[in-house]
């Protein structure tokens, strides 16, 4: 996919996820998102970065962690993350987070001017994620750490058909390099390129639970990174995208309820 159209389709993608994400992915992501905070250890009056931000489910801990004397800077693509991000943050009174829309392939902040750089599952998205990773590293200090996270293996996700599904009904493929980097050790050998160095990698097994059909379906289609396309179906055409990915997912079906085996990688480094 060309990279600009790649852009605009993530931008407005995620506009359109931006209401129904937390709703379906807060616990099904919380795994990850943990483990990335526990292995960046944000310290207090530290100052942190959050690139690809979504609605803050990083962005919050790591502002609660560097307290009143830190600061964190919340960037994404979606002008309605970021518009989540600053409600968010006014409503739990957190002064000290900032939130822009911004290319994370081209940072618009200073060099050497943060501490700790994040990426919780965003990276997958990036159409140049080796520009991704040298611009977290510009910005951060000499010893900064770097933690980024992306969704692992395609055979170790159980929901990784609703590409191919998607797919199959709009004109260009919707996140064509998706499970790259959780492919073997590709996500540290990106990150070495980045010149980042201390590298340490992990893989964790997961489950997402979803109690019904309409919630395993609305976190497919309405949630996630295939938004945007599925905004534009019509009822046929939705009803037969569902009946086709709940099939998908049927191995891992107990009554209403869904159990589907997913897998991400974690990786730091410092500068």
């Amino acid at each position: 996919m060309d990279p600009k159209l790649q852009r605009r389709v993530q931008r407005y993608g995620w506009d359109k996820a931006a209401a129904n994400y937390e709703r379906f992915w807060q616990a099904q992501l919380a795994p990850a998102q943990q483990r990335l905070l526990e292995l960046a250890a944000p310290q207090p009056g530290e100052r942190v970065l959050d690139v690809a931000c979504g609605t803050g489910l990083v962005t919050l801990p790591a502002a609660e962690r560097v307290g009143p004397h830190g600061a964190v800077v919340a960037t994404d693509i979606s002008d309605a993350m970021v518009g989540r991000i600053r409600d968010e943050a006014a409503r739990h009174g957190l002064a000290t987070v900032t939130a822009a829309r911004m290319d994370a392939e081209r940072l618009e902040l200073p060099d050497a001017s943060i501490d700790v750089a994040l990426c919780a599952l965003g990276l997958m998205y990036v159409p140049d994620p080796l520009v991704a990773l040298q611009e977290m590293r510009r910005v951060l200090v000499d010893g900064g750490r770097a933690v980024v996270a992306v969704w692992g293996a395609r055979n170790r996700c159980g929901w990784a058909d609703i590409f191919p599904i998607v797919d199959a009904r709009v004109q260009s493929e919707v996140c064509p390099m998706f499970f790259q980097l959780g492919t073997g050790g590709q996500l540290g050998e990106v990150m070495t390129l980045a010149g980042f160095s201390e590298i340490v990698c992990e893989r964790i097994s997961s489950v997402l639970h979803y109690d019904s059909p309409d919630e395993a379906s609305g976190a497919a289609f309405a949630g996630g990174p295939v938004a945007l396309a599925y905004s534009k179906f019509d009822e046929r055409t939705r009803a037969e995208a569902h009946a086709e990915y709940l099939a998908s997912i049927a191995p891992w079906r107990s009554g209403d309820s869904f159990d589907v085996p997913g897998e991400f990688v974690i990786a730091a480094g410092r500068k």
